[in-house]
């Protein structure tokens, strides 16, 4: 149960990020694709890396087994990446757009990743 569970929130974190990081790239070079709505659902996908988080940290305890070691690494790195983001956010103000996008991508790249060493 835990095991479908956590592989089917990391498919919501890979395809979400990827498609929050696609529509903040396509808003940079659109301004009418701009508005709340981006935000919301780019915070929703950011806030779930950490869901996955805590559900890898409740699965591998109920496990009593260890995963590959860069499993866990790809899952702290994503998390991780999430907090830079949201640490470069007011430096880069005028280019927010950018930096959510590729770090949307990127994220997907991890989750992407971490689900191939499962």
């Amino acid at each position: 149960m835990l095991s479908t569970l956590h592989l089917i929130a990391c498919w919501v974190l890979v395809i979400g990020n990827g498609l929050a990081g696609a529509w903040a790239l396509a808003s940079a070079r659109l301004p009418r694709l701009r508005g709340p709505q981006l935000w919301w659902f780019t915070a929703f996908v950011e806030t779930w890396v950490f869901v996955q988080v805590t559900l890898a940290a409740v699965h591998l305890d109920a496990r009593n087994g260890g995963p590959q070691n860069f499993h866990v690494f790809y899952g702290v790195l994503t998390a991780t990446t999430v907090g830079v983001l949201y640490g470069y956010r007011n430096q880069l103000k005028g280019q927010r757009h950018l930096l959510y996008g590729w770090g949307g991508l990127f994220i997907m790249g991890l989750g992407i990743r971490a689900l191939v060493l499962l």
